[in-house]
């Protein structure tokens, strides 16, 4: 008789084999999130985890999840509302500041902020929003909410276009679907592309984006962004100061009732994608590998599927996309995010009881870790 233990048992050796095939293995970080979004990483070990429903958790190097932080501000937890990144500040050793973004309430009126603040003894303390999306709307999808800093100290954010408003991400009066810069005191930056153009807003640093939800800033400064399409039409760029990545008006994706959203893919003053996809892989989140554990992968770009649940690696050479494989659908879970760090890469799932995994070499691993938790898991329905 085969067993349910035996069913498992065979479906653990078949994704241990798959990952030995790919040279890495799984190692289970933290386990029974729920929806996390984003993972940052503390100088002494732990991680920084954000979930949608607004709570902030450290995780401990033996993967204990610690009780929500305190001082975490309220959000708007709708459909794709709710607490997005958490990012470190660069001398986060020093001064113990970390920025969240969100969704900021009320449900009628409300916008992607920026919150600055210090985490102290387990709490954060001193906390300011520092900016806001304007305009804000009633919509609860397409929010971004994804941060880096460039090398001169500023931090960018990713922002949607609000869904309904998406002949915004063309409006330079609008910060609906564009990347803003400004200075980690929410300042902006007087050196911004639109600074001093009538009728632009002087924190806008890129336009043209439909909901970006992937940002990665390589070590020689180029800045890489994935944003979802529709159906279809997903997008990898190199982001350029003042460029315009074209949505609506060029799109190699078809609207949700199978219409066009533009005839075009491709028009004069507007950056072509350095990748897409088509159908839709719904990229969740980007990440630059720079590290040695791997040296095939330096270099190349990281995204997380929500859809086709697995993580893209898109081969870069000389700066052009030259290969793309399919990694982690072992895993058989949606990817919210995947980050690069200490030469790692680490995977976040999407959704209830969800996991984070390190992806190490598999010839360094001493022996073989089973996943944590056996067996069929309740997944989201929700493509983004």
């Amino acid at each position: 008789m085969v067993t349910k233990a035996v069913i498992v048992g065979l479906a653990l050796n078949l994704a241990t084999a798959v990952a030995a095939a790919q040279d890495y293995k799984l190692v289970p970080v933290a386990e029974g999130l729920d929806f996390p979004w984003c993972v940052a990483f503390l100088p002494d070990g732990r991680l920084l985890v954000t979930e949608l429903g607004g709570t902030l958790r450290e995780v401990s190097p033996e993967g204990a999840l610690s009780d929500p932080i305190a001082g975490v501000p309220e959000v708007h937890r709708l459909s794709q509302g709710g607490l997005f990144d958490v990012l470190l500040h660069p001398g986060f050793a020093g001064n113990q500041t970390l920025f969240l973004s969100y969704a900021a309430p009320p449900a009628d009126d409300n916008a992607t902020e920026i919150l600055r603040a210090r985490l102290v003894d387990g709490a954060l303390v001193d906390a300011e929003v520092i900016f806001s999306v304007e305009p804000r709307k009633p919509t609860a999808v397409h929010y971004g909410g994804r941060m880096d800093f460039l090398p001169d100290g500023t931090l960018l954010l990713t922002s949607g276009d609000g869904f309904d408003f998406r002949e915004a991400a063309q409006d330079l009066g609008s910060l609906l679907g564009k990347t803003v810069r400004i200075h980690a005191d929410g300042r902006i930056p007087e050196d911004n592309p639109f600074v001093g153009h009538d009728g632009a807003h002087p924190a806008i640093y890129t336009y043209g984006h439909r909901n970006a939800q992937g940002l990665a800033v390589a070590p020689d400064g180029t800045v890489y962004l994935n944003e979802h399409g529709p159906r279809g039409g997903d997008e990898t760029n190199r982001l350029t100061p003042g460029a315009n990545y074209g949505w609506p008006a060029v799109t190699h994706g078809t609207d949700y009732n199978g219409a066009y959203v533009s005839p075009f893919q491709e028009a004069p003053g507007m950056a072509a994608p350095l990748d897409h996809w088509t159908p839709s892989i719904a990229p969740s989140s980007l990440a630059v590998y720079a590290g040695d554990r791997f040296p095939d992968w330096r270099g190349d770009l990281f995204a997380g599927a929500l859809v086709d649940e697995e993580v893209r690696r898109l081969d870069v050479e000389n700066g052009a996309v030259v290969g793309e494989e399919a990694l982690f659908s072992e895993l058989g879970r949606r990817i919210r995010d995947v980050r690069a760090h200490d030469g790692y890469l680490y995977v976040v799932e999407d959704g209830e009881n969800a996991s984070i995994w390190r992806v190490e070499p598999a010839a360094n691993q001493q022996a073989a870790t089973e996943p944590p938790s056996p067996g069929p898991r309740p997944r989201s329905g929700a493509s983004r």
